[in-house]
């Protein structure tokens, strides 16, 4: 298992956010002409708006180095700020703003909650910045195959769609995320089957699943560490930031994971220890990342930004 002296480095405590959007009430002409006057200010001076800043998570995501690197390639991006915190300081951000009709331009991600939550629409990316459509891979130490073939087999045939991940994170706003994991695992049970059918039983071997701290990988480890508990498995989950993800399955200190995003988001980090782990697929296809504001706003690409003056 991991050597304690960089786990404790590595471990990033998991986050468990709570936002809930207002419910909106009946308003008088008055109150409409207002937020009608709001929102026309909104779309002429939106950069301004948003004090030239896109609200980021952690320094350490790879969505925050692709928003570095936009900053860099779009040439109206000019005196912007990116101001890199937590997903959950940026998620109550775009709670605040979104309640008050407010602008924000975050870095987004799906599958996530918020798209579910919210009515948010991605900004187009001429440059490229952010890459196209993303797709999550498994990824396993050397040597798991046969040390662990039940496992592997598990792991090899885990696939799922992004509702499914969504809807677990969702539920995962009221309750555990574990377990809404179970819930969803309860009522999925054809999925589940098809991952473990033919597997045979094994007597409480322990397998370790490393696994970046956000939701949307809490939701897909604690679903594989159920079905993996199913054919007998005694699990062990460990957070940890994305760079030492990959560190824990090349050296063998983890056994797999479920939780890189190729081949934008991790690609560096993927590149970095490629060839001392073993790539079994993906296992989610529809993931993307970039700039995100909600719908209310009037832009649809990076490039109606206009410079800080």
């Amino acid at each position: 298992m991991f050597d304690v002296s960089w786990k404790k480095l590595g471990i990033a405590a998991g986050l468990s956010l709570s936002l809930i959007v207002a419910g909106c009430g009946g308003q008088d002409d008055t109150n409409n002409n207002s937020s009608e006057d709001n929102n026309a200010d909104t779309t002429i001076n939106v950069s301004e708006k948003v004090d030239y800043t896109i609200t980021g998570i952690e320094p350490g995501a790879g969505i925050s180095q692709a928003t570095n690197k936009a900053l860099e390639e779009y040439e109206n991006l000019a005196g912007w700020e990116h101001e890199e915190s937590s997903t959950v300081a940026m998620l109550t951000a775009l709670n605040m703003a979104y309640e008050n009709e407010e602008p924000i331009v975050i870095a987004g991600w799906t599958p996530h909650f918020k798209f579910a939550q919210y009515d948010l629409k991605y900004l187009e990316d001429p440059e490229g910045v952010y890459g196209g459509e993303e797709y999550i891979a498994t990824i396993v130490r050397e040597g798991l195959k046969e040390d662990m073939p039940e496992a592997y087999t598990v792991l090899e045939r885990f696939e799922w769609d992004v509702e499914d991940m969504e809807s677990i994170m969702l539920a995962g706003q009221e309750k555990d995320i574990a377990d809404a994991a179970q819930e969803w695992v309860d009522e999925n049970r054809d999925k589940v089957d098809s991952w473990i059918d033919g597997v045979e039983s094994v007597d409480g071997a322990s397998i370790e699943l490393v696994l970046t701290p956000w939701d949307s990988e809490r939701a897909s480890t604690n679903v594989v560490r159920i079905a993996l508990e199913e054919v007998g498995y005694d699990v062990e989950l460990t957070p940890v930031d994305p760079p030492v993800m990959f560190q824990a399955i090349a050296s063998g200190d983890g056994d797999a994971s479920v939780a890189p995003w190729m081949p934008q988001t991790h690609g560096d980090f993927y590149s970095e220890y490629e060839g001392e782990f073993e790539d079994l697929g993906e296992n989610l296809h529809g993931a993307k990342i970039g700039l995100v504001v909600p719908t209310y706003m009037d832009i649809d690409s990076i490039e109606d930004l206009e410079p800080a003056e």
